[in-house]
């Protein structure tokens, strides 16, 4: 098997590969879809900020995997819907019908912010983790760095919400909140470094603002925290936060 660049009869670009004959082409890459494993259907993200969603979008995604014919919907492990195996020429169709619904960047962006239920749910929440959530998904959502950035809210230590394992990390406790930094599930796992604890909501939205800021400063492309943490260490990033944020106590 060999992989060869063709030119179609419009003038159009493309790579193929060879398996003797005949040809079998391989689907062009769609900003907002994903290609998938047979090289000719998409996977298109719907948008369920904190993991919540309504009847109402419900029902208008199932209706579109109806009229799509689209297999499979998943929820994935960002808490999103994802329909899996739209068809390339039914791609603008679906996404004109679920229109902002549609997550449309797929690149490296803040890709999404996961919460569990937290107080105003559960018997073990302490904080309202959903309302922290919903707040940074609405400021922060699909907004370039450079590498793909998760956020994981939980509203209790018991961590529901993945916090030590997401690039941000913001946990929950009768005290106020935690903040870490640098947290991976990837093949190279990683706890995320804890960077300050007994945050009031304010403290926490002022801290994120400012470890964005840092890490689109000085991070290279398409490195993720966890890499990013163990070149510049939690000493260098402490020391750097120090001169922009004095005010608020980070963790010795």
């Amino acid at each position: 098997m060999t992989l060869a660049n063709v030119t179609s009869n419009s003038g159009t670009h493309g790579w193929v590969f060879v398996i003797g004959m005949p040809l079998l082409c391989m689907a062009e890459q769609v900003e907002g879809a994903i290609l998938q494993r047979d090289g000719s259907t998409y996977a298109v993200m719907v948008r369920s900020p904190a993991g919540l969603v309504t009847p109402e979008l419900l029902e208008r995604v199932a209706a579109i995997a109806r009229k799509y014919r689209i297999s499979t919907v998943k929820i994935t492990s960002g808490q999103r819907l994802d329909l899996i195996g739209v068809r390339r020429e039914d791609l603008d169709a679906v996404f004109a019908d679920l229109g902002p619904d549609a997550v449309r960047r797929t690149g490296p962006c803040v890709r999404y912010v996961r919460s569990c239920p937290g107080i105003r749910h559960c018997k073990n929440g302490t904080q309202d983790s959903l309302a922290l959530a919903l707040s940074l998904e609405a400021k922060y959502r699909e907004l370039p760095f450079p590498a793909k950035l998760k956020i994981g809210i939980s509203g209790c230590p018991r961590c529901c919400g993945d916090s030590r394992t997401r690039d941000i990390g913001i946990m929950g406790s009768k005290s106020g909140w935690t903040v870490l930094f640098g947290g991976n599930s990837g093949t190279r796992p990683r706890f995320g470094d804890v960077l300050a604890t007994d945050l009031t909501t304010e403290e926490v939205h002022d801290l994120i603002a400012r470890l964005l800021e840092y890490f689109r400063a000085h991070a290279k492309p398409k490195e993720r925290t966890s890499r990013f943490m163990e070149r510049i260490t939690l000493e260098g990033l402490r020391s750097d936060l120090l001169i922009l944020i004095p005010y608020i106590p980070l963790e010795k």
